[in-house]
């Protein structure tokens, strides 16, 4: 998996037993980016919720969220810039969703209120951060595909300065409806 360097690189895959939901786990020298699907439901009303309209609401549900967290629990500083990563489906390349975007997108309607825009904002990833050893973060990440798409998600980050590239393969955005498991 791991594009530069010769460090190896793991990533897990877990099934929700109550919810059926996946969760991805990258881990590199105690540094882990753990990601878990959103169903588009759990998005759409957590923005409904905050005052954005049906159609903004929807927008927002169909592309592609997870809860995501980093850790860095390794004894190395890290930074990453979430601009550089890349969203690979069906051979096309494209960038991720960040804050940045969605501000820009929904700046121009009257009809969403400044509160929900601060609350989705505040809700995502930073899009660049810095972690010292020991620093943690959590937030959602967007990746701006169709509900039950799948994809491969390369990251860049830096560790104590020096770039780690790799790939966290097989991601798969949450479909509309999960079958849970059976017992």
């Amino acid at each position: 998996m791991l594009l530069s360097g010769t460090a190896m690189t793991e990533t897990t895959v877990e099934v929700g037993r109550n919810t059926g939901l996946r969760t991805w786990k990258w881990s590199h020298q105690g540094v882990s980016l753990r990601l878990v699907q959103r169903l588009p439901d759990q998005t759409r009303a957590y923005v409904m919720a905050k005052g954005f309209p049906r159609d903004a609401a929807d927008a927002l549900a169909t592309s592609c969220f997870f809860g995501s967290m980093f850790r860095n629990d390794g004894s190395l500083p890290m930074d990453f810039d979430l601009r550089q990563w890349k969203v690979v489906h069906n051979g096309q390349e494209s960038g991720m969703k960040v804050r940045e975007i969605w501000k820009q997108q929904f700046q121009e309607r009257k009809d969403i209120p400044a509160p929900a825009r601060i609350g989705l904002n505040w809700s995502l990833m930073p899009t660049v951060q810095h972690f010292e050893p020991g620093d943690y973060n959590w937030g959602m990440t967007v990746y701006g595909l169709p509900p039950g798409e799948t994809f491969d998600l390369h990251l860049k980050i830096l560790l104590d300065g020096k770039p780690l590239e790799t790939v966290i393969p097989g991601l798969q955005c949450a479909p509309e409806v999960v079958e849970k498991p059976s017992s």
